[in-house]
């Protein structure tokens, strides 16, 4: 008799934790079948809080990229890109990415984006809010494609409130992962190795980042509104000839196509955007079947819950549970295996925006002396081709950590054609006298600007104009029309370069 007691108290003890436990799974599995249902989200709804009340981990997550607030000036690092983008609005202002959280903001910030009047000024195309904003998809819906892109970037300012985020890379009906953008599309079915029709769901994970991580120009598009001839800036992937740096360079010099005309050597210049995708695809992640997602948004667990962060940065932000879900060792032991071979990756960086500076003011001092167009012409196409490289290399963020081999080739023949481009231009120079000719100093930001000339302190003046004055009328109208949405503006802070 006196051993029920505690057998009753064993019983007891084993059987709460077995039902609080149960209680659990259930809890757990009720929310997950919660995240699991497709809420009531209206098509293309850009307001990414909207998303938040029914994802709250995935946005809670998603508003932490706004940590990622350091404006951290590219040219006053390296002030030879000054020389290098003469002419081009990167020589004006570029700074290192910020969050998704800031995407939006920087775009209308930097100096770049200039200082437009009304919905008709400015520098810039529509095409340059293309990655963005979630409202880009809803406009080109709303507008056509080509109505998109044309005009001034300045047309849809009252229409782009919302930075990066969910609208841009899922669908409301269904919330799987979606492209959202058809100029992606196109340029697959043009390149042929992975056709639309033929993406998985772990191909999606990669290329709802390709919309915006890729190499891109604006293709002039004449089309008719109405019997009214118009002119669009289509953004257009130069994949027809496959995904390489010396691919998308045929593809361009087949079409003569030219960014820009460089200011000081009247080089006809290529820019490189942001090619994430073509260089990942080469590397050994990607050949191992990784997707983007797999460490730059990781799954989490809470509970019983999994889901995928959407805290989008660095996977070195986040070692153990990223990189070494893979690779062995310590996080210690990692990150320094990843500054040595960073290190490596910049000295040829560094070389290479040097030797270009440097052919880019000696071919200006070389049509200073009289030389002629059949005289420059193969030292410009070295210029261009040198130049493309170097900053394919480059603005491929994290391509050296993507495909550490393929970027270094590619610096390696960048440095190989600045270099004999300079060799041909020494001997224009020495055919003008000028064999001995030393290209001006140009490091610091300030001396790089004012060697091409650049009026730094008015554009900034007219920057600061307009985000006084036409900037604050567009947040005005954008709240008026219901886009505004202030959870994803909440602890924002004005920062530039050109404000520190």
């Amino acid at each position: 008799m006196k051993k029920s007691p505690i057998v009753f108290t064993l019983c007891t003890l084993a059987t709460v934790p077995m039902v609080l436990l149960t209680l659990s799974i259930r809890e757990n599995k009720a929310e997950q079948k919660t995240i699991e249902s497709v809420p009531p989200i209206k098509e293309l709804e850009s307001r990414s809080s909207e998303w938040g009340k029914y994802y709250p981990r995935q946005y809670d997550t998603y508003l932490q990229t706004r940590k990622s607030d350091k404006i951290d000036d590219v040219l006053k690092e390296d002030p030879a890109l000054v020389v290098l983008w003469a002419g081009y609005g990167f020589s004006k202002d570029y700074n290192k990415p910020r969050g998704h959280y800031y995407a939006l903001e920087d775009n209308i910030n930097t100096l770049r984006t200039g200082a437009p009047t009304d919905g008709k000024t400015g520098p810039m195309p529509t095409a340059c809010w293309t990655c963005k904003s979630p409202d880009v998809p809803r406009l080109i819906k709303r507008d056509g494609e080509n109505e998109f892109f044309t005009g001034k970037w300045s047309k849809y300012g009252a229409e782009m409130m919302n930075s990066i985020g969910c609208a841009d890379c899922h669908d409301s009906t269904t919330m799987k992962l979606t492209l959202t953008r058809d100029y992606l599309k196109r340029a697959l079915d043009a390149e042929g190795s992975l056709k639309v029709a033929d993406v998985t769901h772990q191909d999606m994970r990669t290329l709802v980042c390709a919309q915006c991580h890729s190499e891109y120009y604006f293709k002039k598009t004449d089309w008719e509104d109405k019997g009214e001839k118009k002119t669009a800036m289509v953004v257009t992937f130069p994949w027809k000839n496959g995904l390489s740096a010396d691919a998308m360079e045929a593809y361009y010099d087949g079409i003569e196509f030219v960014d820009w005309t460089h200011q000081m050597s009247k080089t006809p210049m290529l820019k490189a955007q942001h090619p994430g995708y073509e260089m990942f695809v080469t590397g050994v992640h990607a050949k191992n079947g990784l997707a983007c997602a797999d460490c730059h948004m990781p799954y989490m667990r809470e509970g019983g819950v999994k889901y995928s962060s959407h805290n989008v940065g660095s996977p070195l932000d986040n070692i153990g549970n990223t990189c070494l879900n893979c690779h062995t060792g310590t996080e210690k032991e990692f990150r320094e295996t990843i500054e040595k071979k960073l290190a490596r990756k910049d000295e040829l960086a560094q070389i290479a925006t040097d030797v270009l500076a440097k052919a880019h003011l000696e071919a200006a001092k070389a049509w200073e002396l009289g030389a002629t167009n059949e005289e420059m012409k193969p030292a410009l196409t070295d210029i261009r081709h040198g130049q493309w490289r170097w900053d394919y290399a480059v603005a491929s963020h994290g391509g050296f950590f993507h495909a550490p081999e393929e970027t270094l080739r590619v610096l390696g023949t960048a440095i190989s054609k600045g270099q004999d481009a300079r060799v041909k231009l020494r001997t224009v120079l020495a055919k003008y006298n000028a064999a001995d000719y030393v290209a001006p100093d140009f490091s610091t930001k300030e001396k790089a600007q004012q060697i091409i000339g650049l009026p730094y302190d008015k554009l900034v003046e007219e920057k600061k104009t307009f985000l006084n004055t036409l900037r604050k009328e567009w947040d005005k109208q954008g709240e008026a029309k219901g886009l505004y949405d202030p959870a994803t503006r909440k602890d924002m802070v004005f920062k530039t370069s050109y404000s520190e």
